[in-house]
């Protein structure tokens, strides 16, 4: 456009859906020195309002909307997007432009911003795997604007004023400093008009030099990180060309071969030499980091396993790598690029990626430069970045947490008011749009068949891209079909899968699915994304790999000392023991969901128990597969009887579903976590009505408005106005024969106590008084646009079809929930939450640094 702005339009017909995302070409590196989250504070800020456009405003149609928007910042771009749909697009232009020419950025608004700011600062250094990934971006890039990460630091954020911020503002948010990208349900002509209307009076503004990235030889060390994993990591850490470097194809396609299953540093785990393994390549703009991880168990010696990858990396670097992975991994990423049709708002992302990251032209481009990789490409880089004189090494050791203990909670006789609510008046480009919901209709729904065998499919064509998508489940419950004693068999059984069928061994297999650029994965959830042409081909294998898997005898010992090593440190570990607390305070004593495999009784398993779980617990009549894309119904039925029609099963049907379960009352449970700055606190109780229960529904829309969301009362009241949280949501899970109700937040611990009384008050406020009409409203709206955003990704589609059968519920189910959203009132919201809602009987989970009593 005149003024700069560069706007792409990408047509999408797989639902009435538009996806909009706006990529500022500045990000943290750009930042004031010492203030390294300049940036990461300005997107926070976009969302508290602008000139025309206040943060309440904002957060109302927002909710309205129904579907997805945030930001996030990176070294070298902060994004903005959104979805929604597709006749709401004008409100998605106007809110982009409002923001990004008259943000208010007012004293007060980051006052409360910045402690919410400081919460995100503290529940990431509370995460090991962050505070190693720092240390190594600050040896990797010192002394250029990548050494911090783009998140910042407390410290910077207190010396960080709206002055700082404002300018900031001003010299990069300018419509020659974005991309537009639009994608979705559009007419290009009519969209661009808008475009031009709503952006075309922004006036361009002359940018600041950019920052440049030239770091400098990297010293070869050796680091030690303490962590609350279950196992110990070795990683090998290595610079990598950035997304704009020419070598940037290469580089992906070289960390593709370092991660294949058949390559030698994935081969350290069915050897018995490693727990797991992988390759890592984290990506930024002007420079990447590329990461060999390995696992040992807990208590183990690091030394043998770091030998033998520093090993395999020599090998590679000398020898180089071997010719057939750079084909598959070049097939690979030529055929993921093909994908990206399948969801509008992932469609956004490549087209974002390519311009806005890659200084490309379209994702096109990108495919040309992977098919110009060779594999003396792939060995040069090789050469380059594998140097063990530039690599740093890190050891991330295990340690335990300490036993959970029983507790009086941190308390606190703070009584907490909150503000009154007030209807949200909306602008009246917003409101001509949001306010008018019409009365939800039928949805197209799919076919669906029952083989003889009992297997139930589900088919969705889409014509957007040439690919198909298969995802299965077979109904399991490892707590309810595990034989007594033999707890853990069934997580031996599924990853064996991984270890090839009769016909092909574990390599071989791999390199079959290599061949077709197919990804696979089998067991008690199983799919395939594969090529349109190549469905068959990529079925038969699928098929092969579930119905007659190899489980051989050396593998299953692998298998079952990896399973015992790992979970000898999982046992200890604070995550697990915060879930289990989870777990115990909503179950009764002798509940089979609190039934844990053991290391020692792990052990003696045989391969029998595990041929026999097999055999008792994969069955046709247990089974759903939804089949997505470029496929008419018929042709995926003929497929499916052609290679599963023929599988049977034996014995009586199990019993997989949990039995219903008392009501749960008040605990108090502290979980040490020394690793952690930040606690993470966990409020649940069961619920005695199931998913059958018509009155979820109200509990699914009053929880819209409680905690689901960035304009929720929980939101509002613990973050926006009080900075106790970062992130808080409510939550309800729904089964067959259980349910359970909980709320979650991270804070630091001196705000644990007057977070928790916060919310508490938010709930029985909602028993108390029905919610506003306007709470209402928003609710509905989002809701119910909601719904029909979940067809705007045939993933979505899949796993939501895949739920339903889970649930034994109708595939319609979404057309049953929307006439309910639509016609319920505040009154039987105020009722079900007083019906079904105990706040004296929530739990209190703690997990978080140790404090003193």
């Amino acid at each position: 456009m005149p003024n700069g702005l560069r706007v792409v339009i990408v047509p999408d017909r797989l639902a009435p859906v538009v996806s909009t995302e706006i990529n500022y070409l500045v990000g943290s590196a750009a930042a004031p020195a010492g203030f390294p989250g300049t940036a990461h504070a300005l997107e926070h800020m976009m969302f508290r309002g602008s000139k025309g456009l206040d943060r309440d405003q904002m957060a109302a149609i927002g909710a309205r909307l129904g579907g997805d928007y945030n930001a996030d910042t990176t070294e070298n771009i902060t994004q903005f997007f959104y979805t929604a749909s597709a006749d709401n697009l004008d409100v998605l232009l106007r809110i982009e432009a409002m923001r990004m020419q008259g943000l208010t950025l007012a004293a007060g608004d980051w006052a409360h911003e910045r402690g919410a700011i400081e919460q995100e600062v503290s529940r990431d250094l509370s995460s090991p795997g962050y505070v190693y990934l720092a240390r190594l971006q600050s040896i990797l890039f010192a002394g250029t604007p990548y050494e911090h990460d783009a998140l910042g630091s407390r410290p910077s954020f207190d010396r960080t004023d709206t002055a700082l911020l404002r300018r900031f503002y001003r010299q990069w948010y300018a419509p020659n400093n974005a991309i537009l990208v639009i994608t979705g349900d559009v007419d290009v002509a009519r969209t661009l008009a808008m475009v031009r209307e709503t952006f075309g009076p922004i006036p361009a503004r002359r940018l600041p030099a950019r920052p440049q990235i030239h770091p400098g030889p990297v010293q070869a060390q050796t680091l030690q990180f303490p962590t609350d994993y279950p196992v110990g990591l070795v990683a090998i850490a290595s610079r990598m060309p950035g997304q704009n470097s020419h070598d940037y194809a290469t580089a992906r396609i070289l960390s593709d071969v370092l991660a294949s299953q058949r390559g030698a540093l994935y081969d350290l785990v069915p050897q018995g030499r490693a727990l797991l393994s992988s390759f890592d390549f984290v990506t930024k703009a002007d420079a990447g980091i590329g990461i060999a991880i390995a696992a040992f168990p807990k208590g183990g010696n690091p030394a043998p396993l770091q030998a033998r990858m520093q090993d395999i990396l020599r090998a590679l670097r000398e020898n180089g790598v071997p010719s057939d992975l750079v084909d598959a991994a070049r097939r690979k990423e030529l055929a993921q690029l093909g994908f990206a049709a399948n969801s509008i708002s992932g469609l956004a992302e490549s087209w974002s990626e390519a311009q806005a990251v890659m200084g490309l032209q379209s994702p096109d481009d990108e495919a040309a430069a992977f098919a110009a990789v060779t594999p003396e490409d792939v060995n040069r880089l090789a050469h380059d970045v594998l140097d063990p004189q530039q690599s740093i090494i890190a050891i991330l050791t295990p340690r335990d947490g300490g036993h959970p203990v029983a507790d009086k909670g941190f308390g606190g006789a703070e009584s907490f008011a909150s503000t009154p609510d007030h209807p949200v008046t909306l602008p009246h480009w917003a409101s001509d749009s949001l306010l008018a919901l019409r009365p939800p209709g039928a949805s197209a729904q799919p076919a669906q068949y029952t083989l003889p065998n009992g297997l139930h499919l589900i088919v969705r064509p889409a014509s957007v891209s040439h690919t198909i998508n298969l995802y299965g489940t077979i109904r399991q419950n490892e707590d309810m079909q595990e034989p007594p004693g033999q707890e853990g068999i069934a997580d031996i059984t599924n990853e064996l899968f991984s270890y090839g069928s009769t016909t092909h061994d574990r390599v071989g297999l791999q390199k079959a699915f290599d061949d077709i650029a197919a990804s696979e994965s089998a067991g008690a959830d199983f799919s395939l994304n594969v090529l349109t042409p190549d469905f068959d081909r990529g079925l038969e294998l699928l098929a092969e790999n579930e119905l007659h898997p190899a489980l051989p005898e050396q593998a299953f010992r692998v298998v079952r000392a990896n399973t015992a090593a790992s979970l000898a440190g999982l046992l200890h570990s604070p995550q697990y023991l915060f879930q289990r607390a989870m777990q115990g305070a909503v179950s009764p004593a002798g509940d089979p969901s609190l039934r844990q495999a053991q290391p020692d009784e792990v052990m003696k398993l045989t391969l029998a128990d595990c041929r026999a779980f097999w055999k008792s617990a994969y069955r046709p009549d247990l089974t759903t597969i939804v089949i997505t894309g470029d496929i008419t119904p018929a042709a995926a039925y003929r497929a499916i009887s052609r290679t599963f029609g023929a599988w049977r099963a034996s014995g009586p049907t199990p019993v997989v579903d949990l039995p219903p379960r008392p009501d749960s009352r008040t605990s108090v449970m502290k979980v040490p976590d020394p690793s952690s700055t930040q606690a993470t606190v966990s409020l649940p109780e069961s619920l005695s009505l199931n998913v059958a229960n018509p009155e979820h529904f109200a509990l699914n829309l009053g929880n819209e408005i409680l905690g689901s969301g960035f304009s929720s009362r929980l939101y509002r009241d613990l973050r926006v106005r009080s900075g106790y949280v970062y992130t808080v949501r409510s939550h309800l899970t729904w089964k067959r024969h259980r349910s359970a109700y909980s709320i979650s937040f991270g804070a630091d611990p001196d705000k644990v106590a007057a977070a928790r009384d916060s919310a508490i008050h938010d709930i029985k406020a909602m028993q108390a008084q029905p919610v506003s009409e306007d709470e209402l409203a928003m609710a509905r709206a989002g809701m119910l646009r909601g719904l029909a955003l979940q067809s705007a990704s045939l993933d979505t589609i899949a796993a939501g079809y895949l739920h339903f059968s889970d649930l034994g519920l109708p595939l319609n189910q979404n057309d049953i929930a929307a006439q309910a959203y639509y016609t319920l009132d505040a009154t039987a919201i105020r009722d079900a939450f007083r019906k079904w809602i105990r706040p004296d009987d929530l739990a209190e989970i703690i997990k978080g640094p140790v404090t003193a009593p």
